[in-house]
């Protein structure tokens, strides 16, 4: 259908998505696939920014499938993959073990040795994280056991009537087992719970309480809530833990193994998560990893503290007010970056091949843009760029306002949308976001087991941007930028360029308790493109694809420095100059 001036703006006309906004599950999100921190005012864990998962970790289950035989250089690969993973896991660098295991498992999505591990080593550093937790640590005092078993039994009522798989509840015990065994031989867990205990006495304990679980009949939720009670009166008996670390022990570990993206979420990560649902936060604005045992700043938020103090990308740190963070475990260093609003926090930092420099920082509330560069690259072509960086409740907003400004500057040639390291977040923002260039027909539709979980979204025709399109998306763009670039492939809206993305092709609901001040994140249903293609583990295929070895780390858009980018350039270029040109019928 001719749509009338392909490189026109939008009219002003109002647009709504009843059906998206009438939804039962008001936040539905897409958890990222990215292991590192946004320091807020709380530990940041979750949704946009701090998620850890596996990658080939679909998060749903799936029939066994039979192994491709694997060349002899490839099982000497994977030996050394995991004598690497186990060497970290020795010296208790689990957040650098998961890291590990995460980029292991990209090249090897079907070996099990190593998804194990990656559990393992994810089970050993949830629980060092939860008991960093301060509201986590709260709950251990003030729950009773009546309360505790409430909340594990809400969080099992959620599990059975919302998550996208029925449960099985043996498997759940048996994972709730698991976890508070790792429990057991974790030193933060260890010191907070079994004083004077020898390890002949927990070792002991173990035995008889698998021996116990194994004969029991556990068909039911009762039966499940029956047999955890059992171990937590139990574990108080010959050890003297609390009953209440047990119980939530169990009900992190039985909701963390239902698949890579399902967890438990502790008063302030639940809160947290609504901040970054919404874009803001209070702390530093810095996303922060482990590399080579040294905290280092991965990213930098414009506009933040931390710029504002002279922190930049690519800088490790050494101190935090005078502590040395060095042998300190990731979620412990990151505690001490966290405080309120106007606080002040001292930082000793280096970078490769500078002097070290110390530095102060005001902790203050932060914007996080969802579109963090806007500009023109070519004038003379009219060529605009924009980064989305992720997809929140302010996205469409700071869209509209990013493709008014490239209009205004002179947009007329087209517009390159960089999904590139874009994780995700909220699925309302993915379909408003498309819907700004697709005129009609589905965008993207969802598929549960709870019936109110299948769900179409579809464009409208008022509002849409008729410039030509690019999308440019790697190996780290994933979920709703899944659905931003396969909604533009599949409609033929216009043209997407890189790499194969990451492939994550499900839901996640969040659900707070009424028990209690925490709450859960589920996988709820998985999402197919306009067409019927699932992105689980399979991602979208770009038209056209660009190797690179790595993203420039600089945060300048510079093309001589950005192969993918300059591939996108010369693209447009060719296209506006050819008659009757690809990137011109896509938007018609």
């Amino acid at each position: 259908m001719d749509v009338g001036d392909p490189f026109s703006p939008p009219g002003l006309a109002s647009r709504t998505h009843p059906s998206v906004m009438d939804d039962p599950m008001q936040h539905r999100v897409f958890v990222p696939c990215r292991l590192g921190w946004i320091l807020a005012q709380r530990t940041f864990l979750s949704l946009f920014f701090v998620v850890v998962i596996g990658v080939g970790l679909s998060g749903e289950r799936s029939a066994a499938v039979e192994p491709a035989r694997l060349a002899s250089s490839q099982l000497i690969e994977i030996g050394d993959l995991l004598r690497q993973g186990r060497t970290l896991e020795v010296e208790d660098r689990w957040d650098e073990a998961l890291s590990h295991y995460e980029k292991a498992i990209r090249s090897f999505p079907n070996e099990l040795s190593l998804k194990r591990r990656f559990e393992f080593s994810r089970m050993h550093f949830d629980v060092r994280r939860r008991l960093a937790d301060q509201s986590y640590c709260r709950s251990l005092e003030q729950l009773s056991l009546d309360k505790a078993l409430s909340v594990y039994e809400e969080v099992l009522v959620r599990i059975q009537t919302h998550h996208v798989d029925a449960p099985l509840w043996r498997e759940l015990v048996e994972q709730g087992t698991n976890n508070f065994d790792v429990a057991l031989s974790e030193p933060a867990f260890v010191e907070h719970n079994l004083h004077r205990c020898s390890r002949e006495r927990i070792d002991n304990f173990r035995r008889e309480m698998r021996r116990e679980l194994e004969q029991r009949a556990i068909r039911t939720r009762e039966d499940v809530r029956a047999a955890v009670e059992w171990v937590a009166l139990a574990a108080q008996r010959d050890l003297g833990i609390s009953p209440i670390a047990v119980v939530l022990e169990f009900n992190c570990g039985a909701t963390n193994s239902l698949d890579a993206y399902s967890a438990f979420l502790t008063p302030d990560q639940l809160n947290e998560v609504y901040s970054q649902i919404e874009g803001n936060f209070v702390g530093l604005g810095v996303e922060l990893r482990t590399e080579d045992g040294r905290l280092t700043i991965v990213r930098v938020i414009p506009r933040s503290p931390a710029e504002y103090a002279g922190l930049r990308a690519g800088d490790y740190i050494l101190s935090i007010d005078g502590r040395d963070v060095g042998d300190l475990p990731m979620e412990q260093a990151a505690n001490l970056l966290q405080g309120d609003a106007g606080s002040l926090v001292a930082l000793s930092v280096a970078s490769p091949g500078q002097p070290t420099r110390t530095l102060q920082a005001e902790r203050r509330r932060v914007d996080v843009p969802s579109v963090d560069e806007v500009k023109i690259v070519d004038s003379l072509h009219g060529i605009g760029y924009l980064r989305l960086a992720c997809f929140q409740k302010s996205t469409p907003r700071d869209l509209d306002d990013a493709l008014w400004e490239l209009h205004r500057r002179g947009m007329r040639g087209g517009v390159i949308v960089d999904l590139r390291g874009n994780p995700g977040g909220l699925l309302i923002a993915a379909v408003e976001a498309v819907d700004r260039f697709v005129e009609s027909g589905v965008i993207v539709s969802t598929r549960g087991r709870d019936v109110r979980e299948g769900q179409t979204y579809s464009a409208q025709a008022d509002g849409t941007w008729r410039v030509p399109l690019i999308v440019l998306i790697d190996k780290d763009s994933a979920s709703a930028a899944e659905i931003f670039a396969g909604a533009i492939r599949d409609h033929q809206r216009g043209t997407v360029i890189g790499q194969q993305s990451y492939g994550k092709g499900s839901v996640q609901g969040i659900f707070p308790l009424h028990s209690h001040a925490s709450g859960i994140r589920l996988t709820t249903a998985r999402f197919y493109s306009p067409l019927g293609r699932s992105y689980c583990q399979v991602g979208v295929t770009p038209d056209k694809v660009v190797q690179t070895v790595a993203r420039p780390v600089a945060s300048a858009v510079d093309p001589a420095n950005d192969l993918t980018l300059a591939t996108a350039l010369d693209f447009a270029r060719q296209a506006i100059t050819r008659p009757n040109s690809t990137a011109q019928s896509r938007v018609r």
